[in-house]
């Protein structure tokens, strides 16, 4: 899940380099807390968080083959 996030995320932002995710899993939920530059962050959320909202899910029709819940956070 988490190179799927980072297969993605890297072709919206203009530095791809400094990608990074974290995956904190648990039993029955998966959090994914994405780190993008500072310049990238509207870039990722989109237009009135559009962006944010599709990568949301995408992950969690992803996340249906593992059987867990995906929480994406995006962090400055």
């Amino acid at each position: 899940m988490k190179d799927f996030l980072i297969f993605i995320v890297k072709h919206l932002v203009d530095n791809p380099d400094e990608v990074e995710v974290n995956e904190i899993g648990g039993e029955t939920t998966l959090v994914l807390e994405l780190r993008v530059a500072k310049s990238d962050i509207g870039k990722v959320i989109g237009r009135r968080g559009q962006n944010a909202r599709s990568l949301r899910i995408l992950l969690a029709g992803a996340s249906k083959k593992l059987g867990k819940r995906v929480v994406l956070e995006i962090l400055e």
